[in-house]
């Protein structure tokens, strides 16, 4: 039995992981990350439009800061989000953002002086000031109230994973690339490592480590088609899962991208209408005013992938053999913008379409893209059940999406989670000893080797590729963008049938080393019971919320539902989740729920939410009208940080209006 030692362990070499990393070695201890594939072809480079930070640079930013950010950040969460995790979040974004500037991303940056944009379809003219010359520029994104999305063209993700690998690699930081986790070490109460298993020689390796931290993304692959890497399986969650003790939180929160182009699913960035691009239908007519007349295409994820997919229902969709879809049109942007800030979005349509974006329309529809549920933690990353165990990105429920995730907020959770969980990481690492219980690695080494053994050597029936069809369909067919009560049922009922089957999985290729269809059949259970969480929350939560939509129970239901839900497996021979919940307590909110501005308000209002926005009446009120925004702030829900985090974030507009009291004074 092969067993390495580290103080930091984590899983997953995404941005996220590797910001964990970095922070764990910054205190210098031994740092070890586990990834499946080479750090630089992680999924974090598959994100394209940017990434939200309440910079203030450019003319369309001027006046954001991070209670904008907060309040965009909670409206489009649906109040589903933990405000204070939000509050953490909006605080670290600018710090996170200058951070990676740095270390050597590339941002794009404003030019001072007249620049032509593309505004509700109309082309104007915007002044950028001289003092924001060279600053890092911003786009606009869906369900904001500022331009705030810092970008690289339209390869942000891949810029962002390249410099923090790069310092990761600089900072001596081992990668162990093709290892796979497959299982948790740990007695009931704390985490002491994991298992994996090497892809290429099928060995089994025992990981001991004070603290282990779970990054592997999300669990798009459930689904048949998703904008996700093929390697976004769920497996994290399901190792969490199947410690029997460990939650994840809100499975049913899954978010569909509006703007994936068919039949492959491939993503076109948000930007494209960010930037000024338009939806259009089987007419070439406009259609998202007529819904949305406020926000049109800038709407919040969820809403654009509802109202696209009530409007193909209406009979506008384009029909084609592989369903029907709607045209994303960016040629009024004209090719210079496309060609210098889209050039990933052209790159995708010519390849994968054969068409020249700047010239045709794109085909898109709504399409699996993101998974606000996971590892449930709490602020600083931590397990409420393993001690030792975090988590953070896609992977974990920290909770700062809740119910719909902004765009441009996800890789900012990546490298702003990193950065702030990282500290705690390292914290647990000074605070903690290294805990070896041999008994317990042989435990979790002998079950996993048991299971390998049973794959190869048994005489099932059940092949791991049609049952991962199966389960893939069933999601897309009954747990998709609008769900019901039937479908749901049908749903549960199906993946229960095929958990069962799973108990019964036939490997034919008998080989222990680099077997492809025996890394399917160790998944594919695994990745049901990540399914039914998702299908069993959908089917418990009797309220639409972000992109949970009810078609039987439309409307958002403070009164009974603002709660988390939380899912574990204690019985490992169970075919379904235990499933119960975690209140938000509206008077601990800075910001009570209220009206997103999107339709009608159909909202049934929690019974605290008026006590609770009297309360801050009075608070406000008691602090006196020259009270400054931080005072009032704090005065409402105070949050903490690490220290070094902290200290307030500087903007350009502070340097403007103390040049103007210079002046003045």
């Amino acid at each position: 039995m092969k067993i390495i030692y580290t103080d930091s362990l984590v899983v997953g070499a995404g941005l996220a992981g590797l910001r964990v990393a970095i922070a764990s070695k910054e205190r210098g201890l031994d740092t070890l990350v586990l990834s499946l594939i080479p750090a630089k072809r992680s999924h974090s480079a598959a994100a394209q439009g940017g990434m939200q930070a309440s910079l203030g640079n450019t003319v369309k930013g001027m006046g954001d800061n991070e209670d904008v950010h907060f309040q965009d950040t909670v409206k489009g969460s649906d109040w589903g989000c933990d405000q204070q995790v939000a509050r953490m979040f909006a605080h670290c974004a600018p710090k996170a953002v200058r951070e990676l500037a740095n270390w050597g991303v590339p941002w794009t940056r404003v030019t001072q002086g007249p620049r032509q944009v593309v505004v509700n379809a109309e082309k104007v003219t915007i002044e950028e000031a001289e003092a924001a010359h060279g600053l890092i520029n911003a786009r606009d994104f869906g369900g904001t109230k500022k331009w705030r999305t810092c970008y690289t063209a339209d390869g942000t993700g891949h810029s962002l994973l390249y410099a923090v690998d790069n310092k990761a690699i600089s900072m001596g930081i081992p990668v162990h690339e093709r290892m796979e986790a497959l299982k948790i070490i740990h007695d009931g109460k704390r985490c002491h490592g994991v298992i994996a298993r090497c892809l290429i020689t099928g060995e089994l390796r025992a990981y001991i480590a004070k603290s282990t931290t779970i990054a592997t993304g999300g669990y798009g692959r459930i689904y048949e088609v998703s904008t996700n890497a093929i390697i976004c399986e769920g497996i994290g969650q399901a190792m969490a899962l199947e410690t029997g003790v460990a939650t994840l939180g809100n499975m049913e929160a899954v978010q569909f991208h509006p703007t994936a182009i068919v039949p492959v699913g491939i993503l076109t960035t948000e930007g494209c209408r960010g930037d000024g691009g338009l939806l259009r239908d089987v007419d070439g007519h406009r259609f998202m005013p007529d819904y949305e007349p406020d926000k049109k295409e800038l709407a919040s994820r969820d809403v654009v992938s509802r109202r696209m997919t009530e409007h193909m229902r209406k009979g506008k969709g384009v029909d084609s053999p592989y369903g029907p879809h709607l045209w994303l049109d960016i040629t009024l942007l004209g090719r210079e913008h496309i060609e210098t800030n889209l050039r990933e979005v052209q790159e995708i349509c010519e390849y994968f379409l054969g068409i020249d974006p700047a010239v045709d329309w794109i085909p898109v529809r709504p399409t699996q893209h993101y998974s606000m549920g996971g590892i449930r933690t709490d602020a600083t990353g931590e397990s409420p059940q393993l001690k030792g165990l975090f988590s953070v990105g896609e992977a974990a429920c920290w909770d700062m999406h809740g119910f719909n995730r902004l765009g441009g907020n996800s890789l900012a959770e990546t490298v702003v989670a990193g950065m702030i969980i990282g500290k705690y990481v390292a914290d647990f690492g000074e605070n903690n000893d290294l805990v070896v219980d041999t008994s317990l690695v042989e435990q979790a080494m002998g079950e996993l080797s048991t299971e390998i053994d049973a794959l190869i050597d048994g005489h099932g029936t059940e092949s791991p590729y049609i049952l991962k069809q199966e389960m893939q369909r069933i999601m897309m067919d009954y747990v998709g963008i609008f769900r019901n009560g039937p479908e749901l049922d049908k749903a549960v009922e199906g993946l229960k049938a095929l958990l069962e089957r799973s108990r019964n999985l036939i490997v034919k290729n008998k080989k222990r080393h680099a077997n492809p269809e025996l890394v399917e059949a160790l998944r594919v259970r695994r990745m049901i019971k990540v399914a039914l969480t998702v299908a069993c929350g959908a089917a418990a939560r009797t309220e639409s919320r972000g992109a949970h939509a009810r078609e039987d129970f439309p409307q958002r239901n403070d009164r009974d539902w603002l709660k988390r839900t939380l899912c574990c497996w204690p019985d490992a021979n169970a075919l379904e989740p235990e499933i119960h919940y975690e209140d938000l307590d509206v008077m601990q909110m800075e910001l009570p729920p209220g009206y997103r501005g999107y339709g009608i308000d159909n909202t049934i209002p929690h019974p605290d939410t008026a006590t609770r926005e009297a309360e801050i009446a009075v608070k406000l009120a008691e602090l006196g009208e020259h009270a400054d925004r931080y005072t009032q702030q704090q005065a409402l829900m105070p949050f903490e940080l690490p220290q070094e985090l902290m200290p307030k974030n500087e903007r350009l507009i502070d340097k403007l209006s103390a040049q103007v009291g210079d002046k003045n004074s």
